[in-house]
């Protein structure tokens, strides 16, 4: 339903309309629209940490973290309805994200950060480079990306493929590593993007 006619859709008489049941059934497996909206936004946590990890491990830290980005962009592309969903950019059945969702939302961030720290002992970012911020940083980079590709204000002389190779290399040198080795890492990463 949510693929189909997007989020504002969702509601507990369209969707048991939709699946042959009555409002009960909503109630009965989920107690309410919002706790069905908060299990939206945790399958599409599980879809998205399972593309991350289906990502093959790369010798290559930068071309990992870029692949990472790349994995977060393709999600956002494929999956756009839940996507919204899952980072509260539509109010559903009275649902609100609140603190313990959203702890669930940093999950998104575990694997990247864990490529950073690894860029970082492998001499491509700087040593007292702050892991947590870096993948914070990352994570608003990729979510605007996202979110203006959906809108398509990425227009003109720039493609978003375009805007996020420059941003993840912008990213990178700032992290300290070098430029060259950065495009070189990001496009080993999103050549066939």
């Amino acid at each position: 339903m949510l693929a189909e006619q997007g989020p504002a859709a969702l509601s507990a008489r369209r969707l048991v309309t939709a699946v042959g049941a009555s409002t009960m059934a909503v109630y009965t497996h989920f107690g309410s629209m919002p706790a069905l909206v908060r299990e939206v936004i945790r399958e599409g946590f599980e879809r998205f940490h399972a593309r991350a990890l289906a990502m093959e491990r790369s010798a290559d830290p930068v071309a990992e973290l870029a692949g990472l980005c790349r994995v977060y962009q393709e999600f956002a592309r494929a999956e756009p309805e839940v996507y919204a969903v899952m980072f509260g950019d539509s109010v559903l059945a009275g649902f609100e994200l609140d603190e313990e969702d959203r702890k669930m939302g940093a999950v998104v961030l575990r694997a990247p950060r864990d490529a950073i720290r690894r860029c970082a002992a492998a001499g491509r970012f700087r040593a007292d480079a702050d892991a947590d911020l870096l993948v914070r940083q990352l994570f608003a980079s990729m979510h605007g990306i996202a979110q203006l590709t959906r809108a398509g204000y990425i227009m003109g002389d720039h493609t978003p493929h375009q805007v996020l190779v420059g941003t993840l290399v912008d990213f990178a040198v700032a992290a300290g590593d070098g430029a060259d080795a950065a495009r070189a890492s990001v496009a080993a990463a999103l050549t066939d993007a």
